[in-house]
């Protein structure tokens, strides 16, 4: 499974592909917003910072203008994903990007049905919300067993790529349901690296290198 840091922070995004597991970046309007930047100079510095794809929102709702502001995004580096919404005028435009081989990650994918649809229209990636829909009292992650399920059943090319990941719990569940991709906040990177007995297990081995050391 793939791995994308889900920010528009460009330290955190240099800091986690120093580490040579980052394959991907997937950032919102409200992640940019954070970052006080314009959006099309963010975009293009971080694109030069991943080589993997970089997914960039539109801001528009009504279908020609999607177009018109994805085509712009798309056009700020060749590692673009044209993020759309699961609307039908994001579809819309999917479909058309499709044909041409633009990329899109359509987002905010809350059912099976919205998965369906997306996979016909073409799309690349799909972004089932998981932990929002934890937030409401659903299994988000039974979501991702059932995309996984139809995607496979029919041969479908769009990649799940699973969103909304709040806890390392998220990432390893959607590695068993066999989802494409998990797109994951810095600080549960982070958290990926952590258990105790790894730690223990670390200083250990040191204090037992340096007794032996002390000791000749």
């Amino acid at each position: 499974m793939k791995l994308f840091i889900d920010t528009a922070n460009v330290a955190e995004i240099a800091e986690a592909a120093s580490w040579g597991i980052l394959d991907g970046v997937t950032t919102n309007p409200s992640l940019v917003a954070k970052e006080g930047r314009p959006y099309r100079e963010l975009l293009a510095e971080i694109c030069r910072i991943v080589a993997g794809p970089v997914s960039a929102e539109v801001l528009a709702t009504e279908a020609d203008a999607m177009e018109r502001e994805g085509r712009e995004l798309a056009g700020i580096a060749e590692n673009v994903v044209v993020k759309l919404p699961i609307t039908k005028d994001g579809l819309r435009v999917c479909t058309r990007f499709a044909e041409e081989g633009i990329p899109t990650n359509l987002t905010l994918c809350f059912s099976p049905a919205q998965a369906l649809l997306v996979a016909k229209a073409g799309a690349t990636y799909v972004s089932p919300f998981v932990g929002r829909l934890d937030d409401s009292g659903h299994d988000g992650m039974q979501l991702v067993r059932e995309m996984v399920q139809i995607y496979d059943a029919y041969e479908f090319a769009t990649q799940v790529l699973v969103a909304s990941v709040r806890h390392p719990q998220h990432v390893v569940e959607a590695t068993l349901a066999g989802a494409d991709v998990a797109t994951v906040p810095f600080k549960i990177l982070e958290q990926l690296f952590h258990h105790p007995l790894t730690e223990i297990g670390i200083q250990r081995f040191l204090a037992d290198y340096r007794a032996a050391r002390d000791v000749h």
